[in-house]
């Protein structure tokens, strides 16, 4: 699902014009990235937890030269869904 079917999505179910919604989407995702650029995790009760995790220093290689290459830790974001969320989704999602 892209970002604009999420936008028709929300137009459809709560009559609201579609510029709104555009704003509204657009402005969480900006508050989310913002908040986890200043290094703090998002908590939205019922769906899920946005959080930064800490990769640890490692060597990785660089096949077309050949050589090894040192990759310093760093944080990347990562979704943890909650529980109401992991269970709607395993009893609705079929394994294909």
């Amino acid at each position: 699902m892209t970002k604009a079917e999420i936008v028709t999505e929300i137009v459809n179910k709560t009559g609201v014009e579609k510029l709104a919604v555009e704003a509204t989407v657009e402005a969480i995702m900006e508050t989310i990235k913002s908040s986890m650029a200043k290094g703090e995790n998002i908590y939205l009760r019922g769906f899920g937890t946005f959080l930064l995790k800490k990769r640890a220093e490692k060597t990785g290689r660089n096949i077309t030269k050949n050589t090894s290459v040192k990759i310093p830790a760093h944080m990347i974001p990562a979704f943890k869904p909650s529980r109401e969320f992991s269970a709607e989704i395993k009893s609705n999602v079929k394994v294909q």
